[in-house]
């Protein structure tokens, strides 16, 4: 009996041992997923969820820490200036990210990778980005606010155009401020409001010019070919001619066997 209590007393003593390893490892990843984030201040509502506010905190790198239930998240007013691939990844609850007055100039392919499916409302005014880069956007199909930056209207940028899926809408939003080419005259317009406009002209142009040029060159080398054909084979027929005078003509060997007809 007393080996009986010894054996139960051992292992209850185990399970309760693991019990509270997995209390207290449910509880640090709990923890770990809904902490805010450093230097930031969270709140939290039963209608919006968890809000992140990271406002001018004078940030350089987008936090890594920001807990994987926020829905929002502020961070304006800070100095990134670029926003890394996969930078919000594990946040699949987000509606709303604000990176508004910070001294982004890029935006890495796949920057936004994962919110595709929830994210309502992205800013991305008064910043400095020129080059607009699809790749970044994979996916969103949320309203986003692009005003405010010294965008550079090009033949890429109306390449560009139909292969995001933001809401039409945010795309009016980029106002050009220099172009290529500068005559066409959009400094200062929205580019999606000015239909009429092709950007690719010059390319269309020149990309006419270069097949012009390959054309001309293709047929400079048939017709160098063709004459230099030309040439060989008649000097071939002249070697053949004078061979066939060189050789003795069938008339003057008929003369001669008459010859010798006669005189036997």
């Amino acid at each position: 009996m007393s080996l009986l209590a010894d054996w139960l007393l051992r292992h209850s003593v185990v399970m309760c041992l693991l019990l509270h390893s997995l209390v207290l490892m449910t509880f640090c990843f709990h923890h770990a997923a809904t902490s805010c984030s450093k230097s930031c201040y969270c709140s939290e509502s039963d209608s919006g969820g968890k809000t992140v506010r990271c406002s001018n905190l004078q940030l350089t790198d987008i936090p890594q820490d920001i807990p994987n239930d926020t829905q929002r998240i502020y961070l304006d007013f800070n100095l990134f200036t670029t926003v890394p691939t996969n930078a919000f990844a594990g946040l699949p609850y987000l509606v709303e990210l604000d990176l508004s007055h910070n001294e982004l100039s890029q935006l890495e392919p796949g920057a936004f990778r994962g919110l595709g499916s929830t994210l309502q409302f992205l800013d991305l005014s008064s910043n400095k980005l020129v080059n607009f880069t699809p790749e970044a956007f994979e996916g969103l199909r949320s309203r986003a606010n692009l005003t405010n930056n010294p965008w550079h209207c090009d033949c890429n940028l109306q390449m560009a155009m139909p292969r995001v899926d933001l809401e039409p809408a945010s795309l009016t939003g980029i106002v050009c401020q220099t172009s290529d080419p500068k005559e066409i005259g959009v400094e200062g317009l929205a580019f999606l409001l000015a239909p009429d406009i092709d950007l690719c002209v010059v390319m269309k142009r020149t990309t006419d010019v270069a097949m012009l040029v390959v054309m001309f060159g293709w047929f400079t080398m048939v017709i160098s070919y063709l004459v230099y054909y030309v040439r060989a084979n008649q000097e071939d027929a002249r070697r053949h001619l004078e061979y066939l005078k060189s050789l003795p003509s069938k008339q003057g060997k008929s003369e001669e066997s008459s010859t010798i007809s006669t005189v036997v």
